[in-house]
């Protein structure tokens, strides 16, 4: 009895390790475990897209004018996060998305490889001088972190941002050949502005990442606020391509080409975002002149706040008269 017992005992301590074992071998998040080959290398080539024509409504022209930061990213493991909407961001991503300070981000990112393994490798790629252009780099990525994550900070901007947050590069045993993926504005949940060059305004207390569509936040004077559409088109896209094993098998384009045929694709597929004229209030009447006797007149006005663009609306009268007996007749 005593032998059986034991033996018992053997197995079931046996079971338990094994589980243990199996277990620990798994991502976190229940996704699929990644079986490719051990390393894959790709290209990333983000392109701006945040054009006039498609972005009309108070787009910066000057002081500063639209422009991108630099990108930002890592490739990583499930137990690692850079951002996630409707999660609140760490003090590194809150500098970057507001002032486009990455040093306390990439401070970030060191501790979560050091201490949780979890980051495989950062990546960044230069920042783009406008609202329109292109900016590439290449990434590694390896079976136990073919998560891939990163942020572009909008310029200028209260905390907004554009980024793909644990894109899967990985397919169950195979690495995908090429992603391309359409980017929107994201608000990072840590400043209160409303437009592009809004003065600093902290949200307290913070909120959550949230992304920023025609309709919300649903103030007119939001520099996104378009409510005629029933979705912003995208203000910017990432590509991934895989390259080959050898690195001599991969001969990039020259910048000239790249940059020139991207804004010849580019101009024929932007879209045309209507803007619809928005005036003020009417002011007061003014005083009622004219001959005693008679009816005389009385004006009022009101002003253009924002001009139409792209076939909006056009602006109605800007001054209105009416009939009125005369305060002083003369």
């Amino acid at each position: 009895m005593e032998n059986l017992s034991l033996a018992l005992g053997r197995a079931l301590w046996v079971f338990l390790l094994a589980m243990i074992g199996s277990t620990t071998s798994q991502p976190l998040g229940g996704e699929s475990v990644c079986t490719a080959r051990p390393l894959a290398r790709y290209s990333i080539t983000f392109i701006g897209k945040w054009s006039q024509t498609a972005f009309p409504k108070q787009y910066p022209l000057f002081r500063p004018p639209a422009q991108w930061s630099s990108l930002l990213g890592a490739a990583h493991s499930s137990d690692y996060s850079m951002w996630r909407k409707n999660e609140y961001v760490s003090n590194g991503l809150r500098d970057f998305a507001e002032r486009g300070e990455a040093w306390a981000l990439m401070k970030e990112i060191e501790a979560a490889g050091e201490k949780l393994q979890s980051v495989h490798a950062v990546f960044s790629a230069p920042a783009i001088p406008s609202g329109t252009g292109q900016t590439s780099t290449e990434l590694e990525v390896h079976p136990r972190h073919s998560l891939v994550s990163f942020v572009v900070r909008i310029v200028p901007s209260p905390d907004w941002f554009v980024g793909i947050d644990s894109l899967d590069l990985c397919e169950g045993g195979r690495w995908k050949e090429q992603v391309v993926l359409d980017l929107y504005p994201h608000d990072a949940g840590t400043d209160s502005g409303f437009t592009f060059s809004s003065p600093n305004f902290a949200t307290i207390p913070q909120d959550t990442v949230t992304e920023i569509t025609a309709s919300s936040p649903s103030h007119p004077a939001n520099s996104f606020y378009y409510p005629r559409l029933k979705s912003l088109p995208p203000i910017a896209k990432v590509t991934f391509v895989r390259l080959q094993h050898s690195p001599r098998a991969f001969a990039p384009p020259s910048l000239d080409l790249a940059s020139r045929g991207n804004e010849i694709v580019d101009s024929l597929s932007v879209p045309e975002t209507p803007l619809d004229c928005e005036v003020s209030l009417w002011s007061s009447w003014g005083l009622c002149g004219g001959p005693c006797g008679k009816l005389g007149a009385k004006s009022r006005t009101r002003y253009v706040r924002v001009q139409p663009a792209n076939n909006g609306t056009p602006c109605p009268e800007l001054e209105e008269e009416a009939e009125c007996a005369p305060d002083n007749c003369v």
